[in-house]
């Protein structure tokens, strides 16, 4: 009986990134996505809290018991009626397969109207025989419905999984009242324990045994030999519908030494279209699929978690664990509900790859950087949410060739390129959509409308150390035009380069929050662009520079200037002697020879009245 959730796989978990969370600013080093740290289970296990999408319709029908069943009111029961034997699955019991993606569960169940009784059926606390624990669980369940689900929330939160008994089965009993009593048991026993409170309680129960993609699972592998996992079918409704106690209960880790309880919604009358990705029935008649799964099918078929659903994922392609990489690179997309937030790992490390978010999922390319086979791993988590990042999906990737060719910045962070995330944070319409830009002379522009108002600080990153802070952020020249934002980017050199994009709100005296980024290439070697001036804090953001717009200006030269400024009463030009500028139609032009200076700066004078100038811009001087 092997416990795990729903890959049963364990699997350690990242922490949040920072990568998307805007919380680190220009100020700080921006780091990659932190370090894996290990948690419990293959598959993470996670409590969770189906949305409404999933559960609707609100309202559970009132059941008439029907024939067999029997009410119990507390002490006036003396005894329990015996219920017919449970008929097989017929036509009216199958579900469609593959997943129609409507729904998680196979009927209706609104989990807030059962808040009050799994809150009751958790504290319930009867040890002494199995039947006395049912007559208190069912004193608060009216319908047929409520009993399972008490018996259900009853058991996941006190049996344990009892891992020693697992590598010593001779000391192991699953009868119902030895694991009441021990209060810990494998899954056998969890499934046994299940089906006779259900028969004591009027419901129809069966325990059903197969194979299971649980702990230990590998990709790819086959099933041969008897079954290794049991599970139950409830009769509900004039249907039957599957549950799996053990691994709602919790799951173990790596080693099979730990148990760690921790609730699972997941598996509580689960779709069989979606039961059946890691559970395969001894009689393919309890699959209740129309129409059913051959082991082989089922061995083939990718395993995706609970998590995989629960984080509203509702397709990954390609939809096999294992795939090939083409010239060097292997593309991967996930389909999911909106609003989802991913991050992958090839081998540990998100550096070998280019994501980008899209508004119903992602899309990935890798690019491995040594031949054989690589584990990749895809993490989630909703947007509005402190939740950490968890796996949903996992592939091995078998790579033949490297393409060598394919290096990225370190400085990239993933995902790349804007999206409904940067949208979401003040950058609306952009003049380029896609991630990645090409230059071949070694210049570019951007252009987005904000919404907010938001200020923007950009940096321009690359590997080595021809770019340090400062001149990063001078190689970006920002112009504003109403709610309009100009970006103009002069690359330094050939090569492949970040361009970071941060904002805060005006009012915010805080640091700037990292959005997004752009990754630019250029493979023209003669490319060699000085940076823009230097710029000081009463440069404001409408002001334009139009000419000169490198910051290196030649020696011995008459340089003309053209500045787009307002609100200033005066504008000197300071090289070895002074230059005023004149302003025309609200621009300041003019003149300045460059002789016997290294340096030019442009000075401001605010007001007429004010004695003193302010520094604007500054402009190196080649060497003579």
């Amino acid at each position: 009986g092997l416990g795990g959730d729903g890959n049963g796989n364990s699997r350690s978990q990242p922490r949040q990134g920072t990568d998307l969370n805007g919380r680190r600013g220009p100020t700080e080093p921006c780091e990659h996505t932190p370090p894996i740290t290990s948690g419990p289970d293959k598959g993470t296990p996670v409590a969770v809290k189906i949305d409404r999408e999933d559960t609707s319709p609100p309202l559970i029908k009132r059941l008439s018991l029907g024939k067999g069943s029997q009410r119990l009111r507390g002490h006036d029961n003396k005894g329990f009626q015996k219920i017919e034997a449970p008929r097989s699955p017929g036509a009216k019991d199958l579900h469609a397969y593959p997943w129609d993606k409507s729904s998680l569960k196979s009927m209706p169940v609104d989990l807030q109207q059962l808040e009050k009784l799994d809150a009751y059926a958790l504290k319930v606390n009867v040890k002494n025989s199995v039947e006395e624990l049912v007559k208190a669980l069912l004193k608060q369940a009216r319908t047929d419905l409520e009993k399972v689900r008490a018996i259900w929330m009853w058991i996941c939160h006190h049996i344990e999984y009892d891992v020693v008994g697992y590598h010593n089965k001779s000391q192991l009993s699953s009868k119902p009242r030895d694991v009441l009593q021990m209060g810990k048991s494998i899954c056998e026993g969890y499934a046994e324990l299940f089906e006779h409170m259900c028969s004591l309680a009027g419901i129809q129960c069966k325990k059903l045994s197969g194979h299971a993609k649980g702990h230990g699972y590998k990709t790819g592998q086959t099933f041969t030999g008897d079954s290794d996992h049991a599970w139950n079918a409830v009769y509900l409704e004039g249907r039957w519908h599957l549950l799996d106690s053990t691994w709602g209960s919790g799951s173990v880790d790596d080693s099979f030494t730990t148990f760690t309880q921790r609730y699972n919604e997941f598996y509580f009358l689960t779709h069989p279209a979606l039961f059946i990705n890691n559970h395969f029935p001894d009689n393919s008649n309890w699959q209740l699929l129309k129409p059913t799964l051959t082991l082989k099918e089922f061995e083939n078929n990718m395993l995706h978690n609970s998590n995989f659903y629960t984080l509203g994922m509702l397709a990954v392609h390609p939809d096999t664990p294992i795939i090939q990489t083409v010239n060097g690179k292997a593309s991967v997309s996930v389909d999911c509900r909106p609003g989802t937030l991913f991050m992958f790992k090839l081998e540990g490390t998100d550096e070998h790859g280019l994501m980008t978010l899209k508004k119903n999922g992602m899309d990935l390319d890798i690019y491995p950087q040594t031949t054989g086979s690589h584990k990749l791993e895809i993490f989630a988590k909703p947007w509005a949410s402190d939740d950490v990042y968890k796996c949903v999906v996992e592939y091995v990737v078998e790579c033949e060739s490297v393409d060598a060719a394919v290096r990225f910045p370190k400085e990239l962070h993933q995902p790349v390129g804007p999206s409904w995330f940067s949208k979401r944070h003040g950058f609306l319409r952009q003049s380029h959509g896609e991630p990645v830009l090409h230059t071949n002379d070694g210049r570019c522009s951007l252009s987005f409308t904000l919404s907010k108002d938001i200020s923007v600080l950009t940096s321009l990153h690359t590997d080595g150390s021809s770019l340090d802070e400062d001149m990063g952020r001078r190689h970006v020249l920002q112009t504003h035009s109403g709610n309009q934002v100009k970006l103009k980017v002069h690359l330094p050199h050939a090569g492949s380069f970040v361009l970071k994009i941060y904002s805060k709100k005006k009012s915010d005296p805080g640091n700037y929050d990292y959005i997004f980024n752009y990754l630019i290439r250029c493979l023209n070697t003669e490319v060699k662009w000085p940076a823009f001036p230097k710029s000081f804090v009463k440069w404001l953001q409408d002001y334009e520079i139009l000419e000169p717009l490198s910051g290196l200006l030649p020696a011995n030269r008459n340089v003309q200037f053209k500045l787009k400024m307002h609100g200033i009463a005066k504008v000197l030009v300071q090289a070895e002697n002074i230059y005023p500028l004149t302003q025309k139609k609200g621009c300041w032009e003019g003149t300045c020879n460059t002789s016997g200076c290294r340096e030019v700066y442009v000075m401001v004078h605010e007001n007429a009245n004010h004695s003193f100038y302010s520094q604007v811009l500054k402009y190196e001087v080649e060497a003579q």
